[in-house]
């Protein structure tokens, strides 16, 4: 059953997600649709939306950051593919949106598959999904979460743009028609490219450079094969040092009681 906060998380991933495609697709189709100016309002839009309408719950607007996310276990399947939805419907909105705005339908610019589109998206969302994990892990207050995932976002447009047109977001790919949902066009580079950076992004940081409580899930598979085993020996050895410790101290009380009488 849904709740308040649960309708208010889809409604800002819709909003979110919404509100990005049409700033990119605004950007990308004006008079200065440089793969630059796309980074930096691309980053800018993500950084303002996730601290208006992200601060109640996940502010994803992304698919790819949400299945990385799932990855390492910082969200549930259920509320995972609620988001993804949600993201997919504000960019098929946001299409609509903009199409309404300048009068004309856009043309598809995805195309067949490309190994090096492919590679360039993944990267950029490596990058993008290290900045986000470093958030996560580290609990950025709203700010600086902010500012450390739009940041990021500019790079990894600015890295995927190399060899396409630089999205790094399934969902504004949608709204782009860099890929279509019921052909093949753009699911092996705009889809599949960003979701295999994020998972390996999220994952990288979390195995590598999250603060050790985070990582209970990796201290279980290395005790599974025999690893890492000696912190709970060695926690034992210092609790069965106490009763020791007080024995002695009893012992040279009562010796200097009995000198006494």
């Amino acid at each position: 059953m849904f709740g308040r906060k649960q309708v208010a998380i889809l409604v800002a991933e819709f909003l979110g997600t919404g509100a990005l495609a049409l700033v990119m697709l605004s950007v990308q189709h004006s008079t200065i649709g440089l793969p630059y100016f796309v980074a930096l309002l691309a980053g800018l839009t993500l950084a303002v939306m996730i601290i208006v309408v992200g601060r109640g719950g996940a502010g994803h607007f992304n698919p790819a950051v949400t299945i990385g996310m799932w990855t390492i276990r910082q969200i549930k399947t259920a509320p995972a593919v609620a988001y993804i939805v949600a993201q997919m419907l504000g960019a098929w909105a946001a299409y609509y949106l903009y199409t309404y705005f300048v009068r004309t339908k856009l043309t598809t610019t995805g195309g067949h598959y490309d190994a090096h589109i492919l590679v360039a998206e993944a990267v950029g969302a490596v990058v993008l999904a290290l900045a986000w994990g470093a958030a996560v892990y580290n609990k950025y207050w709203s700010a600086k979460s902010a500012a450390t995932i739009g940041a990021a976002y500019v790079l990894a447009i600015v890295v995927a743009s190399s060899a396409g047109i630089g999205i790094v977001n399934p969902a504004v790919a949608l709204s782009m028609r860099a890929f279509d949902v019921f052909g093949s066009m753009g699911w092996g580079t705009y889809v599949l490219g960003p979701v295999l950076g994020a998972i390996v992004g999220f994952n990288l940081y979390a195995l590598l450079f999250s603060p050790e409580g985070h990582l209970a899930g990796v201290k279980a598979v290395v005790d599974t094969f025999g690893r890492g085993t000696t912190s709970k020996p060695a926690a034992v050895t210092v609790a069965a040092s106490k009763p020791a410790t007080t024995r002695r101290r009893t012992t040279t009380r009562r010796r200097t009681t009995r000198r006494a009488r």
